[in-house]
C-alpha cells in the first residue's frame, strides 16, 4: 500500500497538474523529501528552515500534524495527507 497526498491547486504546477500523489509511508518529513525528489521545488514551497511554513496546514488523516509531532508524524499505510494552504479572506 502506500500514502495518498493530496495536493492544492496553488501547486499543482510543481506536480505537472496531479491534485493527487502517492508515496511509501513513513513520517511526514520523509514524505515530502520524497516529494520533491518526484517534484522539484515543492519542498522550499512546504518548509521554511526544516519547519512547516506558517501558513501551511498539514493533515494526516485528518488531523493537524503541528498537534501531533510535526514533521516526524508517522503516517501509515492507506493513510492520506492533505495539505491546505491558508487563505485569508473577509
Amino acid at each position: 500500500m502506500s500514502v495518498k497526498i493530496r495536493i492544492p491547486s496553488q501547486l499543482r504546477n510543481l506536480t505537472g497538474g496531479e491534485g493527487m500523489v502517492e508515496t511509501d509511508a513513513g513520517t511526514v518529513g520523509r514524505i515530502i523529501m520524497e516529494l520533491e525528489n518526484l517534484h522539484p521545488g515543492i519542498a522550499e514551497r512546504l518548509l521554511d528552515g526544516g519547519e512547516v511554513r506558517r501558513f501551511i496546514n498539514i493533515y494526516v488523516d485528518g488531523d493537524d500534524i503541528r498537534f501531533d509531532k510535526g514533521l516526524d508524524t508517522s503516517v501509515a499505510d492507506g493513510s492520506e495527507i492533505s495539505i491546505v494552504p491558508a487563505v485569508a479572506g473577509g
